[in-house]
């Protein structure tokens, strides 16, 4: 049997270490000691927007159009607000949801933006009209999707088949929208 949770990123580590989940998937700051981890692919952004103005966003008008951010924890910053600072901007937050899906209605017919990690936005786009997905105007760190699981179950094989399948799937490259 297979059960799939959606896991705040911040808590990975402790359930793997208690054994509430075998296999996680995220990219990862710390973890318990018998961990083990697989590199999938290079995590990149996009930028969803619900306007119909025409052409890329500038770097002004990124920063002054005000931003939906989802947000596991409540923060109301992440790694883009690191990206921004690097180079002497902010954005403006006024938003904070707990997932990405809502994001399609909150964005369609506004101003606002939600800077996202690629698989998201191809997601939230595929089949809508109402949103489509920029590159960002600003340079950024990309961060490591990356699969992780207790050490204990390395070998086991029912946990091998399922983290060769999760490997295929999730390192495959996104289709081109």
């Amino acid at each position: 049997m297979v059960v799939v949770r959606r896991v705040n990123f911040l808590l990975m580590s402790s359930m793997l270490a208690s054994g509430e989940i075998s296999v996680g998937i995220s990219y990862t700051t710390e973890l318990p000691a018998n961990a083990k981890r697989k590199k999938l692919r290079d995590l990149s952004v996009k930028i969803l927007r619900g306007d119909n103005r025409p052409g890329p966003l500038t770097l002004d008008e990124y920063c002054e159009r005000p931003h939906a951010l989802v947000s596991f924890s409540g923060d109301l910053t992440g790694a883009i607000d690191n990206d921004l600072a690097r180079i002497g901007r902010s954005r403006r937050v006024v938003l904070a949801v707990p997932q990405f899906a809502g994001l399609r209605a909150l964005l369609a017919g506004t101003d606002m933006l939600a800077t996202v990690p690629d698989y998201a936005a191809c997601a939230l786009i595929e089949g809508s009209s109402q949103l489509r997905a920029d590159d960002p105007p600003f340079d950024i760190v990309l961060s490591e999707l990356s699969m992780v699981w207790n050490g204990v179950n390395d070998n086991d094989p029912a946990e091998r088949w399922l983290r060769s399948r999760i490997s295929q799937h999730m390192s495959a490259p996104l289709p081109v929208h």
